[in-house]
């Protein structure tokens, strides 16, 4: 990757999670979070520091919980001490746990943020580190419409003009949903999922040539967008070629790259006359059917080599 450094603000997961502040710190609004990674300090509670990223999330569950209410005050005070010292980005209480008087003392004291959560330990944790990676995860941006289509995230990118944007409208029409016309602001979430958005300004907007700039929202109701959508297959339009050989079988899986994931995809040639909202429908029907195990060009080529085979024993 580019070696950019990602951060999403400590307010928006605050809010996301619906965490119920016990302290803010003076620069809460300001804060960053720049790691996924988060951590539970039973250790560091006792005074181990020696591998300890300050950049997490700290999180403060039962088992935590029991073994501080099994220390003096001043034994707490010098935990916390230890811990809140660190300008750690949150505290985080579980199970509705209480920060207990000695931690806040320290919070105020270190201007460290501490919040609460009615969520097992294990349940927020897993929350949290989810929103953290979508938050953080490297992004680009392409020049290209996201559709879905039948559950299936299709990604279209070609020349400007080609009719990625009439496309869309028809598939629209049809019952589908657009995520992003134009530009398409693409997160690679793990090492085999990338989520593709809409750039905030031009969100449900689309252009059209001849027509101008409409609001699917407005004009197809709420059921014609969505926000955000997994990238499936990526679909490459472009004009019909004479003497390029397009592959009529389906046989070889083609796939395009995209920030190191591998993504299935296809190239459809364009014509006069061939309908693409009802090829791209069918494109995404075949790809779930595939998803699922089962490939019609397979078995059709499977059902070929068995019929060559049979006629072949005759002529023998």
């Amino acid at each position: 990757m580019d070696g950019t450094v990602y951060s999403v603000k400590l307010s928006e997961i605050v809010k996301e999670l619906s965490l119920k502040p016990a302290f803010l710190a003076s620069n809460y609004n300001q804060q960053t979070i720049v790691t996924s990674a988060v951590n539970r300090p039973s250790l560091q509670l006792i005074g181990f520091y020696d591998y300890f990223e300050n950049t997490r999330i700290q999180i403060v569950g039962k088992v935590e919980e029991i073994s501080l209410n099994t220390l003096t005050p001043e034994q707490k005070r010098k935990s916390f001490k230890g811990l809140l010292e660190k300008h750690i980005p949150a505290l985080v209480f579980s199970h509705s746990v209480q920060p207990m008087p000695e931690c806040l003392e320290m919070a105020k004291k270190y201007d460290t943020s501490v919040f609460t959560t009615d969520l097992g330990t294990s349940t927020f944790m897993a929350d949290l580190i989810t929103s953290l990676r979508v938050h953080l995860a490297p992004s680009i941006r392409r020049h290209g419409v996201l559709v879905e289509v039948y559950g299936e995230g299709l990604l279209i990118l070609g020349d400007s003009g080609i009719g990625k944007s009439e496309t869309a409208v028809e598939l629209i029409k049809r019952g589908h949903r657009l995520i992003a016309d134009d530009a398409v602001d693409i997160k690679k979430v793990s090492n085999t999922t990338l989520v593709g958005t809409a750039p905030d300004i031009i969100r449900h907007y689309m252009e059209l040539r001849g027509i101008g700039i409409v609001n699917i929202r407005r004009l197809f109701g709420m059921g014609a967008i969505k926000s955000a959508q997994n990238i499936d297959l990526i679909v490459h339009i472009e004009p019909w070629k004479d003497g390029v050989s397009y592959d009529r079988l389906g046989l070889e899986q083609e796939t395009t790259k995209i920030m190191d994931v591998e993504v299935p995809s296809l190239t459809i040639p364009v014509t006069p006359g061939r309908n693409l909202a009802v090829i791209l429908e069918v494109a995404a029907m075949n790809i779930r059917q595939k998803k699922m195990g089962y490939n019609a060009a397979l078995e059709f080529s499977q059902q070929l080599d068995k019929y060559l085979l049979e006629n072949q024993k005759d002529i023998d």
